[in-house]
């Protein structure tokens, strides 16, 4: 209502990895005019942050870079944090590189990053979990990423999907696609 007030542009805040499983909330997350980081994923914004605080002498974000994550949606007393919510972070990017920029399945996903040091380390059973995850929550929040706002894109991945990345409202989840994943 104040953009439309003030004529003026309204951003949102949501990052890319946020858009990938749906960790947005609509009409907050999804109501801008303009999301200048949907197109940039959370381990980059993070370290951008700690960048600009050293480099920049911008110390005003220490406050910011010593906050862990958190979408700050359950009271207090849950100590919500993104990571435990979803998965880490680098986890997810990894994850997401893999099954939408290179349209591997669930199984070789798990294969692939089963063979590679991931930080922070996982169990071959909860890299499991956490690639079950991501798939069924990409399938199940493409409804949310078509109304995200425009955004702009800095790397080789773009999940927006009026530009790149189709994929359909109603789909399959990957049900045959993880039972796959399980014979592992």
């Amino acid at each position: 209502m104040l953009a439309n007030i003030k004529q003026a542009v309204l951003l949102t805040t949501s990052n890319r990895s946020e858009g990938d499983v749906g960790y947005a909330t609509m009409d907050g997350d999804t109501s801008g005019s303009l999301a200048p980081i949907a197109g940039v994923d959370k381990p980059f914004i993070l370290q951008w942050l700690r960048w600009a605080q050293k480099e920049l002498n911008y110390n005003g974000l220490s406050y910011v870079n010593n906050l862990t994550p958190t979408a700050e949606l359950r009271p207090a007393d849950k100590s919500q944090t993104d990571e435990k919510d979803l998965m880490p972070y680098t986890i997810l990017v990894e994850i997401e590189k893999l099954a939408i920029q290179d349209r591997k399945s669930p199984a070789e996903v798990f294969q692939q990053l089963s063979s590679r040091t991931l930080t922070p380390t996982v169990s071959s059973q909860q890299l499991k979990e956490y690639i079950k995850k991501f798939f069924r929550l990409w399938s199940a929040n493409q409804w949310k990423r078509e109304r995200l706002a425009p955004s702009f894109h800095l790397d080789d991945i773009n999940v927006d999907p009026r530009s790149w990345c189709r994929f359909p409202i109603l789909s399959g989840g990957f049900r045959f696609e993880l039972q796959e994943l399980e014979q592992l």
